[in-house]
């Protein structure tokens, strides 16, 4: 049985240079899966340089700048929130108890307020990616596939299409 080289759909083949890579030192004689062939195809030896030149990029950079901008400040508040509310529950429990209308009191509404920031923070995320990273990534990730694209041509020696 022959081995393909990346996963397929419907006959289409995504080629996706990372999916054969295995675990540093996996593959060596002694390694973990024991195989000394390589189990598969290889990226070759330029995609490598491909992508640490993207990772180095100012492009990538900003990407993750970004990504790191929204995510830290916004996890530390979730986080402290929640930890609030735990330190409240068990700490002051006159003060979770006390009726706000009817038999809902002050724990059901932050409980339901933890809910809340939940799926606001979802949204914030979603809308973050939306507006100031996806187009950014994406243009990384199409100027990658090109640039992996050419090197695949040149060491054919013509156009792949």
């Amino acid at each position: 049985m022959e081995k393909e080289a990346g996963p397929t759909a419907a006959g289409v083949r995504f080629d996706d240079p990372w999916y054969e890579a295995s675990a540093a030192g996996w593959d060596e004689e002694g390694g973990r899966d024991g195989a000394t062939d390589g189990g598969g195809p290889r990226p070759a030896p330029g995609v490598a340089e491909i992508y640490l030149e993207v990772h180095r990029s100012e492009a990538f950079r900003e990407v993750r700048r970004r990504y790191r901008r929204f995510v830290v400040p916004a996890a530390l508040a979730f986080l402290l929130w929640y930890l609030a509310y735990v330190v409240a529950a068990t700490t002051a429990p006159g003060l979770m108890a006390r009726p706000v209308a009817g038999a809902v009191n002050v724990a059901m509404v932050a409980g339901l307020g933890q809910f809340l920031t939940t799926f606001l923070l979802t949204w914030a995320y979603a809308r973050h990616a939306r507006l100031r990273r996806d187009r950014a990534a994406l243009d990384l990730r199409w100027s990658t596939q090109e640039l992996t694209r050419g090197l695949a041509e040149q060491r054919s020696g013509g156009s792949e299409r």
